[in-house]
């Protein structure tokens, strides 16, 4: 597992690098041929990873429903973010973890609800959605990579 919180936690700085790069502006811009924003998809990746291994054990994790239901799967920018907003977010992108990883080592994530996701991964275990998280996060950076050209 310490190889998977690693990979999370070098994830998380790259994206955290997107505060310090983009301007308000730039992170609600949505370009053309595109259906979100880099901002969505920090939140998006903010939120599933709460779905995943938190809402996946039948534990309600620590983001807000509200939060939850505008930036889960199948969502998509329907007004610009405020400046509150990407506080809240970007401190969620750190603080996350840390709880998240402390939850973990009190094994707190006892039960875990079997299903394949959208994208096709099998999650039999909280073991299986650390790593699909991993995942699902690498894929929108890859997102957000190509976003960044156009803002």
């Amino acid at each position: 597992m310490e190889a998977l919180f690693k990979t999370w936690k070098t994830s998380r700085r790259i994206y955290l690098s997107y505060f310090e790069n983009y301007s308000l502006d730039q992170l609600n811009n949505i370009p053309n041929g595109f259906n979100n924003n880099l901002i969505w998809n920090i939140g998006h990746i903010v939120v599933t990873q709460q779905k995943l291994i938190y809402r996946g054990s039948d534990l309600q994790g620590y983001i807000s429903d509200e939060l939850f239901n505008k930036y889960q799967s199948g969502t998509k920018p329907t007004e610009p973010v405020s400046q509150k907003e990407v506080a809240e977010l970007k401190e969620l992108l750190t603080s996350l973890i840390d709880l998240t990883i402390a939850d973990f080592q009190k094994d707190i994530f006892r039960t875990y609800k079997e299903r394949i996701t959208g994208t096709g991964f099998h999650l039999s275990s909280i073991n299986d959605a650390f790593e699909c998280n991993n995942y699902h996060e690498g894929m929108h950076l890859g997102y957000m990579l190509s976003i960044r050209k156009f803002v």
